[in-house]
């Protein structure tokens, strides 16, 4: 009997270790329990400053989780686009895939960043206030949580360059999808995952005026007509539509079923299920609202864990989210 104890507990031990050998060697190095001797209230404080955001705008949520996305696909997440412009920094924020990215998801960042620092000064970093944040938004308004793995430090520089090439637009085509995932070690699965964060939030004109005005198959002819309302052929051009027709504020499959009925609000949304290799996944998700929020939650700690900074001597702990200390 202990002999067979001995051995279950060595081949538990093998798994564990297989398993820190397959991240990657910066992110093996997060712990869900990093702050606990050092700023032990930091995830429920940035929790309930992101409940207040929340609760004052639910479209927060979606800026949230959108701006968490291009913060990792930049260099990273080391909550570089948090930076402003200085003499020395060229800031990510007004490259062509950030200019819509909302003020209201840096303020709400910059709010729980502040009420951190009352708890415990310098100690924790804008990168994984941004993390818990895109997790408690999604939260906030439906989503099942997840566990966020922390210790990231911020970065001391921007990538503009990189943000611009890698951070996928809404006019992006399915190859190009999968190559800019692919390029972060994401799989297909999970690039049909995140892009189901578009059950949230709403899109600018300019950035849909191409579809709903084109003779595509691809698209609903209803749908594209009701579009048209609020989205003139010129003129307008911040004007909003919903990614998700139904629950634009409430986290939930009903993306993927608009998705099957060609009423993708985005190229790169409709991309998905087009005939193409995505399709199967799409009808998976649309139909199993469980196995979408499962996979979803994954995807985001993957994502979540790019290129992190972690150690002393990578990266600073910024007491200001805009600007380097």
């Amino acid at each position: 009997m202990a002999m067979a104890m001995a051995m279950a507990a060595s081949s538990l031990t093998m798994a564990a270790l297989v398993v820190v050998l397959l991240l990657p060697p910066s992110a093996a190095q997060l712990s869900a329990t990093f702050y606990d001797s050092s700023c032990p209230n930091a995830a429920a404080t940035v929790r309930a400053s992101i409940r207040q955001a929340v609760s004052r705008e639910r479209r927060v949520a979606a800026s949230l989780i959108r701006l968490h996305f291009h913060d990792c696909f930049a260099q990273g997440c080391d909550a570089s686009i948090l930076l402003d412009q200085t003499d020395s920094i060229q800031t990510e924020k007004t490259v062509l895939p950030n200019r819509s990215l909302r003020p209201q998801a840096f303020a709400a960042v910059d709010a729980a960043k502040a009420a951190v620092e009352q708890a415990c000064p310098g100690v924790v970093s804008c990168a994984d206030i941004l993390t818990l944040a895109a997790r408690d938004a999604a939260v906030a308004v439906g989503a099942p949580t997840w566990n966020v793995r922390l210790g990231r430090r911020d970065s001391t520089g921007t990538n503009p360059t990189e943000a611009n090439a890698d951070i996928p637009l809404g006019n992006s085509n399915l190859d190009r999808l999968i190559s800019s995932f692919a390029r972060k070690q994401l799989s297909v699965r999970d690039m049909v995952a995140l892009s189901g964060a578009h059950t949230l939030g709403q899109a600018q004109c300019f950035t849909f005026r191409n579809r709903i005005y084109s003779n595509r198959t691809d698209i609903d002819a209803g749908f594209a007509a009701t579009r048209r309302r609020q989205c003139p052929q010129s003129g307008g051009d911040s004007n909003l539509a919903p990614l998700d027709l139904v629950t634009p504020n409430s986290f939930d499959n009903n993306y993927y079923r608009n998705l099957v009925q060609r009423r993708g609000l985005l190229n790169s949304d409709q991309a998905l299920f087009n005939g193409s290799s995505t399709d199967a996944i799409v009808t998976e998700y649309s139909r199993n609202p469980q196995a979408f929020a499962s996979d979803f939650g994954n995807a985001m700690i993957r994502m979540s864990e790019i290129s992190p900074l972690v150690g002393n001597g990578n990266g600073i702990i910024r007491r200001v989210c805009t600007a380097i200390n």
